[in-house]
């Protein structure tokens, strides 16, 4: 694995501070049952990092004791393999928060997951899927031999449950992301053609389509090195920045949990290990930010920042305009 984080640090991206801290994004651990190319952390069936319960004790301290946090957003890895995601899940709806489980799909299928989908539907989960194209070719090149098959497969136990229908309640939005070192297409567009090709050749129904640019970083950095189409990705995304993206990127109103709890301003400085700046540079733990105020803290920003920024911008809630 070629690490990118020397390529990125030497940066003129603009500073930028956090707003109101409204959503927890929790990594539960970087166990996967597939391992795609695109991955930014890594993940797959031999990683053994996995956020212990007591860890996910302290993560619903933290919620009790902030607010302000309308919504936890659970990723991995496959964040459903975690013993405790369950549990996590069914405390985080009793405090009354929005939860959001950002699923691969084939995870519904595993053996011993079975009733994944009826918990899902039981305790009004949000439903984040990665899939990457509408295509069977494209999907299983990025994600493996037999990953669109099985992820249709996915979304018709989601959509059977009233997962995507309208009035239902039960919310599932799809993800796509570039095959390769590409901006995304517009999201509107690629939306409309998503639904129209789904629904007529599968029979299934989502509610939005998030598009996600690829960042220059882990597995998906390392290819681009590798390749040698690491400058030339990281110049298309410098020169596709909007600066009026700046107020609306993920990491000013969210921050991230890694398996052991350490804090990060967003997923992607945690796969990078720039860790929360509180004071110093030294490594924050969730446990040490009972009633602290981030607002208007320093976030920590990199070359890498330019992929939320370029063009009609990219969050994990898809495009930002």
């Amino acid at each position: 694995m070629l690490a990118t984080l020397p390529l990125l640090k030497n940066t003129h991206f603009p500073s930028i501070t956090r707003h109101t801290l409204d959503t927890l994004q929790v990594n539960l651990g970087y166990v996967c049952n597939q391992q795609c190319l695109h991955c930014h952390v890594n993940a797959g069936p031999n990683r053994t990092e996995i956020m212990a319960r007591d860890i996910c004790e302290q993560v619903l301290t933290y919620l009790r004791a902030t607010p302000s946090i309308q919504s936890l957003d659970i990723t991995g890895g496959a964040p459903e393999l975690n013993p405790h995601f369950r549990y996590l899940v069914e405390m985080a709806r009793q405090l009354g928060i929005h939860v959001i489980d950002r699923c691969n799909l084939t995870v519904l299928l595993v053996p011993g997951q079975e009733e994944l989908a009826e918990f899902f539907a039981k305790q009004a989960v949000e439903i984040v899927a990665s899939l990457p194209c509408y295509l069977a070719e494209n999907v299983n090149r990025q994600r493996g031999k037999g990953v669109f098959q099985n992820s249709i497969a996915g979304l018709r136990k989601l959509n059977a449950l009233g997962y995507g229908q309208q009035n239902s309640g039960l919310l599932l939005n799809l993800v796509f992301n570039p095959q390769g070192p590409d901006l995304p297409a517009p999201q509107a567009a690629l939306e409309a053609d998503y639904k129209q090709f789904l629904e007529q050749q599968h029979g299934i129904v989502f509610n939005q389509l998030y598009t996600i640019c690829n960042m220059p970083i882990q597995r998906f950095g390392s290819q681009l090195i590798s390749k040698g189409e690491f400058k030339s990705y990281m110049q298309l995304l410098r020169d596709a920045y909007r600066e009026e993206n700046l107020e609306t990127v993920m990491c000013r109103n969210l921050i991230s949990i890694d398996w052991q709890g350490y804090v990060y301003d967003c997923d992607f400085n945690q796969m990078l290990g720039l860790p929360l700046h509180l004071q110093s540079s030294r490594q924050r733990h969730i446990s040490e930010l009972l009633k602290v105020d981030l607002k208007g803290n320093p976030i920590i920003v990199a070359d890498h920042c330019y992929g939320c920024t370029a063009g009609q911008g990219s969050s994990c809630g898809g495009a930002l305009f």
